[in-house]
């Protein structure tokens, strides 16, 4: 395991060198204070799991050139852009333990930023993976709009429906990773049930990805994960655990975690809202969703089962086990 992250890190850096080869590419054809915005929010502490999903899927189905590396980026250039915008969206004031681009900069710069790399990106999924790679792309990314639009509903309904919930994870994270896998594949001229596997592999890998993210909002270590602990608890979002929890709760119990909702926590602490969440086995319970959903993501790799891919399948494993114990 030690060896496959390991690997994952060399890859990682890779990974970085390509990207800062493709803005050092664009002077002096880009603004000197956009290639610092996004110098300063790309190269900002990321696991790039997205691209590393292109480039292991594309091997995975055969394809070992370089150009893996190029298209990769384009997922990390969108991720990039989503977290632009999103931190402007969740007024947060740091990213990775460092002010969010808004911050350093601001507003516009940001929103501007993630408008360029939203369109850098499309234009290289569109050169290395052509229109069925793009349609792909285009999909995740009106996807995660269409996640963050739920996401929005269900705070302000406190909706308690666990079906709903998994579609605005699947929404914000399962389908951008889901692309990453299916464009992999789609690179490497893939055949289609290929395709199709890795396309599951992804979804259920960023459904598990986006549980454990909810767990980490109230356990995580705030040095770590570069955020307040309860963040998303104040911002009145509707997360499994606390969902598990308040189907479970007495009345009683049920009417605090209600209440904690609706004031953002500030009638009701956010120690108590874990232990109330834990008394009701909602983060046992959502570490058992999480769980099930990499459990099945793993089945999906079952028919890459050639001797000369096993790296390549290992790696993929490592990945699945990583996004279950991470603390950040």
């Amino acid at each position: 395991m030690n060896d496959l992250l390991g690997n994952v890190k060399k890859e990682a850096s890779e990974i970085d060198r390509y990207m800062r080869m493709d803005l050092d590419s664009m002077e002096p054809k880009i603004d000197v204070l956009l290639k610092e915005v996004l110098n300063y929010g790309l190269f900002n502490g990321g696991k790039r799991i997205r691209p590393l999903l292109v480039i292991v899927c594309a091997r995975l189905c055969g394809e070992r050139s370089e150009d893996t590396y190029r298209l990769g980026m384009a997922f990390e250039y969108l991720h990039a852009a989503t977290l632009f915008h999103d931190d402007i969206i969740d007024a947060s004031e740091t990213r990775r333990g460092k002010p969010a681009v808004h911050k350093q900069f601001d507003i516009v710069a940001a929103i501007l930023a993630g408008d360029f790399l939203h369109a850098h990106s499309m234009a290289i999924v569109s050169e290395f993976s052509g229109a069925k790679g793009l349609s792909c792309f285009c999909r995740a990314t009106k996807g995660m709009v269409d996640g963050e639009f739920m996401q929005l509903q269900n705070a302000e309904k406190h909706n308690l429906s666990e079906i709903d919930y998994y579609n605005v994870i699947m929404g914000k994270t399962g389908l951008l990773i889901s692309a990453a896998c299916e464009v992999g594949a789609v690179f490497a001229n893939a055949d289609e049930k290929a395709i199709i596997a890795l396309r599951s592999y992804g979804a259920h890998l960023g459904c598990a990805f986006q549980i454990v993210d909810d767990i980490l909002d109230y356990l995580g270590d705030s040095a770590k994960t570069g955020k307040a602990v309860g963040n998303d608890f104040a911002e009145g979002k509707m997360t499994l655990p606390l969902i598990l929890a308040i189907n479970k709760a007495t009345a009683d119990d049920r009417a605090i975690l209600m209440q904690g909702v609706n004031t953002g926590s500030e009638k009701v602490s956010i120690q108590r809202v874990i232990d109330l969440i834990d008394k009701y086995d909602g983060f046992s319970g959502a570490r058992v969703h999480a769980e099930k959903a990499i459990n099945t993501a793993f089945t999906e790799l079952e028919m890459f089962n050639d001797p000369a891919v096993s790296c390549q399948r290992d790696l993929l494993h490592a990945l699945g086990h990583f996004v279950l114990t991470r603390d950040k």
